[in-house]
């Protein structure tokens, strides 16, 4: 199940919190500086320790002080390389594939690539839904995905998207049905 809330990032409940990072591990967003405050100063420190890491890379530490089990890091940004819908995409699918690996079945992960100069909530949501979709329904561990918005606005269009998606899937159905 994919479902979208307005929320701050770091206070909504689950297995997995994801967060958009810069190549350095350094948080893009006002969002990813409080999941990192609110994990602790331990693992900001651990952080700071481990070097760079390139575009869609997936970096998992423990969740320290949050409601959570783990933090995935996704790195959306290099030195050389703004945030791009490649970049988003491969993060993310890096990010499932640890959060699966670990049996993580449920994330809450921020509209990734948003932010000033950075991509809208149309093109985000392009970019992240079908993607949770496709873990969220290929059996694996994960079961639930929540995208936490920043507005109405971002919500209507994100919960349009995922409206979008379920019809496609009924009319798939209905067409391998015959009916």
């Amino acid at each position: 199940m994919i479902s979208i809330q307005i929320a701050d990032l770091e206070m909504v409940s689950a297995q997995a919190v994801f967060r958009a990072v810069r190549w350095d591990l350094q948080p893009l967003t006002p969002g990813g500086r409080r999941v990192g405050s609110g994990a602790g100063e331990a693992i900001i420190e651990r952080l700071e320790q481990m070097g760079d890491f390139p575009i869609g890379g997936a970096v998992v530490t423990p969740a320290g002080d949050l409601d959570a089990d783990f933090i995935i890091h996704l790195v959306i940004e290099s030195v050389e390389e703004p945030v791009t819908e490649t970049g988003v995409r491969k993060a993310l699918t890096n990010g499932l594939r640890q959060a699966c690996a670990w049996g993580v079945e449920s994330v809450v992960l921020p509209a990734l690539g948003t932010g000033a100069g950075c991509l809208d909530a149309e093109t985000s949501a392009r970019v992240i839904l079908p993607v949770l979709k496709a873990f969220v329904d290929s059996g694996e561990s994960l079961r639930e995905a929540t995208v936490v918005v920043a507005n109405e606005y971002e919500k209507a269009v994100f919960e349009g998207l995922v409206e979008l998606q379920g019809q496609q899937a009924t009319e798939r159905g209905d067409k391998a049905l015959g009916t």
